[in-house]
């Protein structure tokens, strides 16, 4: 027979044992539910970085084309006159889109009665007044209308592009016309000489910054003008039309003022395209 303390010490043993065994169990399971678990956030890791690097790559082509339309346009600042500034002389046919095209090589056409005078804009210089002539040609707003300027001393340009000198003869008010707002200029040959060689066209403002509308002056003869004023672009063709009327002088109506005067050919606008 077993004694009572063997029995006791059999019994420990055993609870012992089933002790052991139940937490090497649950250390199993333990591991098992680690390893389970390890591996799902492996997969969470690899799911969560497919997804960002496919959100990225949405991204990044999505900004691609955001990137490649605004390299291709710019957001002109137009200002539009207060009625309080606008006169008689100014024709209003709205205000250009905002945005406008930097892109591309055009033509600008000038039917006169004398003939076509063409010329090449570049719209990467010129974005916001090649923007503004589509409008206004559009608008017909050049149509029958005179250059009313020609200086044939020191700056050697003719003048166009006033939407009021229209019908025959000549008005005091010559020269003050234009659309219903204005812009920046641009493209400025501060680093050209002479500035304005001829063949070359350009913008008339009032001397002030951002003051330039719908008037353009044609340059016959390289002019020192300061680099104030927008190079629209470059004549191609017509510039013996221009040189014709240069020969023919002017009446020296702006003598005392600007210079020059109203020329003595007379030239109408019957139209002028963009293309």
């Amino acid at each position: 027979m077993t004694s009572t303390r063997e029995r006791q010490r059999a019994a420990a043993r055993a609870r012992l044992e089933k002790e052991m065994a139940e937490r090497a169990a649950r250390a199993r399971k333990r591991r098992q539910t680690q390893a389970v678990v390890g591996g799902g956030v492996v997969l969470l890791l690899v799911v969560a970085g497919t997804v960002w690097l496919a959100s990225s790559l949405i991204g990044d082509d999505s900004g691609t084309d955001t990137t490649a339309q605004s390299a291709d346009t710019v957001q002109c600042d137009w200002v539009e006159l207060p009625n309080g500034e606008r006169s008689p002389t100014t024709k209003d046919v709205g205000m250009p889109p905002v945005e406008q095209s930097k892109v591309g090589i055009q033509t600008m056409t000038i039917t006169t009665n004398l003939g076509p005078i063409t010329a090449r804009i570049d719209r990467s210089a010129v974005p916001c007044t090649s923007g503004s002539f589509i409008h206004l040609a559009e608008q017909n707003f050049f149509d029958n209308t005179k250059c009313h300027r020609l200086v044939t001393e020191g700056i050697k340009v003719l003048q166009c592009g006033d939407p009021s000198a229209t019908g025959k003869g000549w008005r005091d008010s010559d020269g003050t016309g234009g659309p219903s707002y204005r812009m920046a200029e641009e493209n400025l040959p501060t680093d050209k000489r002479p500035p304005y060689p001829a063949g070359v066209i350009a913008m008339a403002n009032s001397g002030q910054p951002a003051s330039s509308g719908s008037q353009f002056f044609i340059v016959y003869g390289d002019s020192p003008l300061d680099p104030n004023y927008t190079v629209l672009g470059t004549i191609t063709d017509g510039m013996d039309i221009v040189e014709d009327v240069a020969k023919a002088g002017d009446d020296g109506a702006f003598a005392q003022q600007a210079g020059g005067g109203h020329p003595k050919k007379e030239v109408v606008i019957t139209d002028l395209t963009m293309s």
